[in-house]
C-alpha cells in the first residue's frame, strides 16, 4: 500500500509492504498527524501552542502531550549548550523542530501497535523504517538530482537538516544568527524523535555539532561541512558521489 497526503505543511508518504494491511491503520496515521498540526502549529491561531504564546494557557495548563514536547525541547536546549532553542526573542514558542519527529514516531508506533511489521513512513524527507532493509538515499547538498550516500535501514529512523531547501532557516540561538559551518547533517537513530531533534541541534551548533551528535547515544552521523568535506561515523557508508572534500 502507498499513500501520500500533505500534512503539517509537508508531504507525508506511507508505504506498507505487508501482505495484509489492517483496516484503518493508514487512516489512523494521517488522522493523528492532522490532529498534531491543529494542536501544535504556532501558525494556527486556535492551536494549543498559539494559546500558550498569547498567555491564554499557563505551562501548568497544557496537555500531557505538549508538556512532553516542551520537556524534549528543554532537553535538547541544555544538551546543545543553548544552540538549539524553540524560544527565540521576538518569535515566541515554535516547537516544530521537535514536534515533527516526535509526531511521526508516534504515528509509526500506531502502525506497529496495529500489527504492521514492514513499512516506511516519510515526512518531508525524514523517515521511520520498520522491517526491511530499506534503502534510503542522503541527498547531495549541492545537487537535488543526486545522492551522496545510500543507507540500509532496518527498524531505525533517519533525519537530515540542511540549508539547501529553505535557505538559512535554522538559527544558532546563542547568537540569534543563521547557523553556519555545515551544509547538511544526517542522523540515524532508533527513533525519529531522536534523529530529527539531534540533526537540527547539530546543524545549529555548526561544525562542532558533528562530534556532538556522534556522541549522543545510539546515533550515527553523516555530515557535509561548509568546505564540502564529508564527516561521518564508522557505521555509515563512504560517499558514493564526490561532494568536494575527503571522507
Amino acid at each position: 500500500m502507498n499513500r501520500v497526503e500533505h500534512v503539517m505543511g509537508l508531504p507525508v508518504s506511507l508505504r506498507i509492504d505487508d501482505a495484509y494491511v489492517p483496516e484503518g491503520a493508514a487512516d489512523a496515521v494521517f488522522a493523528w498527524l492532522r490532529e498534531v498540526d491543529a494542536r501544535f502549529s504556532p501558525f494556527k491561531p486556535g492551536s494549543e501552542v498559539s494559546r500558550l504564546n498569547r498567555g491564554e494557557l499557563g505551562t501548568a495548563d497544557v496537555s500531557a502531550d505538549l508538556a512532553h514536547v516542551l520537556e524534549l525541547c528543554e532537553e535538547y536546549r541544555r544538551a546543545s549548550g543553548g544552540a538549539f532553542d524553540v524560544r527565540l526573542p521576538g518569535r515566541g514558542l515554535d516547537p516544530c523542530a521537535v514536534v515533527k519527529g516526535w509526531s511521526v514516531q508516534r504515528a509509526a508506533e500506531l502502525l506497529t501497535a496495529a500489527g504492521v511489521r514492514k513499512f516506511c513512513l516519510t515526512a518531508g524527507g525524514d523517515i521511520v523504517a520498520a522491517g526491511g532493509p530499506w534503502r534510503v538515499g542522503i541527498r547531495h547538498p549541492g545537487d537535488a538530482g543526486r545522492v551522496c550516500a545510500v543507507l540500509e535501514l532496518t527498524d531505525a529512523a533517519v533525519a537530515t537538516s540542511g540549508n539547501y531547501e529553505r535557505g538559512a532557516h535554522i538559527l544558532d540561538a546563542r547568537t540569534g544568527l543563521p547557523a553556519t559551518g555545515l551544509l547538511s547533517v544526517t542522523v540515524v537513530a532508533p527513533t525519529l524523535t531522536e534523529a530529527d531533534a539531534t540533526a537540527t541541534a547539530a546543524f545549529a551548533l555548526g561544525a562542532e555539532g558533528v562530534a556532538w551528535a556522534a556522541g549522543r547515544p545510539d546515533c550515527e552521523v553523516f555530515a557535509v561541512d561548509a568546505a564540502r568535506k564529508v564527516l561521518r561515523t564508522p557505521g555509515l557508508p563512504t560517499p558514493r558521489t564526490p561532494v568536494g572534500g575527503a571522507a
